[in-house]
């Protein structure tokens, strides 16, 4: 039977699916227990959101397409990929307040394992000599929905994917283009996201992209520990500098405890594919990112140690540039340039571990990448890649 395909999202054709389950049972010959679920939500913020669920039998995963096809949440066995916001989700586009005069309303529809940061601009929000805001907190392409969704089953090989596209667009403005593929493998408790962003502007265009994934409790508690193989690191700021000796471990929610934010550049095989580790605090259950350095060359970890009823959650973040505001890391030549029409891509594979020997074999891997580099570490900010270094 090969694959199969469903269009269940087509904007330019009339095409809109409401909702649609296939089940393994309907899929002769398939090689996995494969779940394909579509639905849309009501009531609350969620209203009228599209989501869409899939899984392999290893491990399940909520693709939103009404969010930029951000990534909800994922399970795999015992491990609850994701966190809980203060912002109960996935929230509407329409109540998610981007160009709020302070920057950050992009916040209030902020709660997914894995949300995009960008198209134009990713970092912090940056203002006008006038006080007028010019780029929001972290961008645009999270509260854009998709204009065409597909959803694929190649009974033959196991793989369950979604594809979609996004456009972030404007007249006079930056025109680019995010193609998108979410898959899930035969027997492998992990899922991949395989993003091209194209310039459809007859003009070269400019993007930042990050890839900001989300874990929280049960994974991530006191004790738990991340784990990077280390090329080059810096605190963010004086606020990350003053605890830079516990910056890979993580403490209790405290209230009112600011963020801490670190930089990186990591290092990788030759081949460039890199790898990081978050686990809890016995080791028995953990969280993998992989990517590769030549797509992605920066790295943020951020940490917020909050209660869980303000967020207690961390993001490990590989990304095209640091999120600094744009003009700063344009200056330094961290802003992706793209001729009309050329494209670029991006992978990310998020791993759930699942006992005590799967988290030490990603932690043997981790700390291989990491024999005969010695990381170069900076207790205080530097210029080079914090906008509060400055001078």
């Amino acid at each position: 039977m090969g694959k199969q395909t469903w269009t269940i999202l087509d904007s330019h054709h009339g095409v809109y699916v409401d909702s649609l389950t296939i089940a393994s049972g309907e899929l002769p010959g398939a090689a996995a227990p494969i779940r394909v679920a579509k639905r849309r939500l009501h009531g609350g913020p969620c209203d009228g959101v599209d989501i869409i669920e899939i899984g392999n039998g290893e491990m399940n995963v909520t693709v939103v397409p009404t969010r930029g096809m951000g990534i909800w949440k994922a399970e795999s066995g015992p491990v609850r990929l994701g966190w809980t916001s203060p912002t109960r989700g996935p929230v509407h586009p329409a109540f998610v307040p981007v160009f709020d005069p302070s920057g950050l309303g992009w916040l209030d529809g902020f709660d997914e394992l894995l949300v995009r940061c960008g198209l134009e601009s990713n970092g912090a929000p940056e203002f006008r000599e006038d006080g007028s805001l010019r780029y929001p907190l972290h961008g645009r392409i999270a509260n854009l929905p998709a204009e065409h969704v597909q959803i694929s089953v190649d009974v033959e090989t196991g793989e369950v994917s979604v594809t979609g596209r996004v456009r972030e667009t404007r007249l006079f403005f930056t025109k680019l283009l995010l193609t998108t593929k979410i898959s899930l493998l035969t027997g492998r408790s992990e899922f991949t996201v395989t993003d091209t962003v194209t310039n459809l502007a007859g003009v070269p265009g400019e993007m930042e992209l990050l890839y900001h994934i989300n874990f929280g409790s049960p994974l991530l508690e006191p004790q738990a520990r991340v784990v990077l193989p280390i090329r080059k690191m810096a605190p963010r700021d004086a606020v990350a500098a003053a605890e830079i000796d516990r910056w890979d471990i993580y403490g209790p929610g405290i209230p009112g405890k600011p963020e801490t934010v670190y930089f990186f550049e990591l290092s990788s095989q030759p081949s460039g594919e890199t790898l990081t580790l978050l686990h809890n605090a016995e080791s028995t259950h953990g969280a993998g990112v992989a990517f590769n350095v030549h797509e992605l060359p920066c790295f943020t970890l951020w940490k917020n140690e909050q209660p869980e009823c303000d967020g207690y959650v961390t993001g490990l973040e590989p990304a095209v540039n640091f999120p600094n505001v744009r003009s700063f890391e344009k200056a330094r030549g961290r802003v992706v340039t793209l001729e009309p029409g050329q494209s670029r891509s991006f992978s990310v594979t998020v791993r759930a571990y699942r006992s005590s020997s799967e988290v030490e074999t990603a932690r043997a891997e981790v700390l291989e990448l990491q024999q005969g580099v010695l990381p170069q570490v900076s207790r205080n900010p530097i210029s080079e890649w914090s906008a509060g270094a400055e001078g």
